[in-house]
């Protein structure tokens, strides 16, 4: 599953986009200084998102938008056809 697949999906369970999601995280006091698990843990107490989609959502909250290079186009199965990942929601495109 690509990083943008992982992001979909994350907004489909929770029905908040990822930019809703950083946004109610730094609202939290959450940023890039973070560690994982206390984000996880508020992903999975209030959205029940597991790790895999919770660690999508940490990405985009303490790094921003963008991802490796290496993964884009890369032919494998987290492929994302570019580096800056869509957090405005899939309404949007």
């Amino acid at each position: 599953m690509s990083f943008q697949a992982y992001l979909d999906n994350a907004e489909a369970k929770t029905g908040k986009t990822p930019a809703e999601l950083v946004e109610l995280a730094h609202g939290k006091g959450f940023g890039p200084d973070t560690k994982a698990t206390p984000i996880l843990e508020w992903l999975k107490e209030d959205y029940d998102l597991g790790r895999g989609h919770g660690m999508a959502i940490v990405h985009v909250i303490k790094n921003g938008a963008g991802i490796s290079d290496k993964h884009v186009d890369s032919g494998g199965t987290h492929s994302d056809p570019s580096n800056v990942l869509r957090l405005d929601g899939i309404a949007a495109r």
